[in-house]
C-alpha cells in the first residue's frame, strides 16, 4: 500500500523512514569468515561479531530515549487506518474555498457584534458608576459603599466568585412565583 502524500510530506520534514525495513543480514558464510580469532590467554570477555551496539545499549539499559512527538508520527505514517487526502477537484476546491471563507467571515462578524456589545454594557456600568460618585449628591458616599470590598474574603470566596457569572439556567430552576 503506497503511503498518502501528506504522510510522505510528513516522512520528509522529519526525517524519519516511511517503513521501518529491516537490516540484510550477510550470508552466514561471509560473517563466519570476517569472525575474529579467540585468544586463550586473554580476559574471559564474550565479544559479539553480530552486535554494533555496546552490551548497556544492547541490553536495553540506557537506551537513548528518541523524542515522542516523532515516535507518535513514525506510528501513525505506517497505521493502516490513516485516512487518504482528500481529492478535490478545480470547481469544488473552489466552492470549499467559498464555503470556508464566508464562515471566516460570519464568524468574524459575529465576534465583532459580540465585543461591541461587552463594550456597550462595559460603557453603561462605567457611566452608572460615575452617576453614583458624582450625580446623587451625597458627596460619593453611596458609591465608596457600592465599590467598598471590605469584609469580602472574611467568610472564604466570594458570592461572585462561586459560580460563573454567565446567563444560563440558575441552581433553582424556573421560579414560577414570578410576576412582574
Amino acid at each position: 500500500m503506497k503511503p498518502s502524500p501528506v504522510l510522505q510530506s510528513l516522512a520528509v520534514a522529519f526525517q524519519i523512514p516511511l517503513r521501518p525495513c529491516k537490516p540484510i543480514r550477510p550470508p552466514p558464510s561471509l560473517v563466519l569468515s570476517a569472525a575474529p580469532s579467540f585468544q586463550a590467554s586473554g580476559p574471559a570477555q564474550q565479544i559479539s561479531p553480530f552486535s554494533s551496539t555496546t552490551r548497556t545499549l544492547a541490553r536495553g539499559r540506557n537506551q537513548p530515549k528518541g523524542d515522542k512527538r516523532i515516535t507518535i508520527i513514525r506510528y501513525h505514517l505506517g497505521h493502516a487506518l490513516t485516512p487518504r487526502p482528500l481529492r478535490l477537484s478545480r470547481l469544488r476546491s473552489l466552492r470549499h474555498w467559498t464555503i470556508h471563507r464566508a464562515y471566516l467571515l460570519h464568524s468574524r462578524n459575529q465576534r465583532r457584534a459580540q465585543e461591541l456589545e461587552l463594550e456597550r454594557q462595559y460603557n453603561a456600568m462605567r457611566d452608572a458608576c460615575e452617576e453614583l460618585r458624582v450625580g446623587v449628591g451625597d458627596g460619593g458616599r453611596l458609591f465608596r459603599q457600592a465599590m467598598s470590598k471590605k469584609g469580602i474574603f472574611s467568610q472564604g470566596i466570594p458570592v461572585e466568585y462561586a459560580r460563573g457569572q454567565v446567563d444560563g439556567p440558575s441552581r433553582d430552576g424556573w421560579n414560577h412565583e414570578w410576576t412582574r
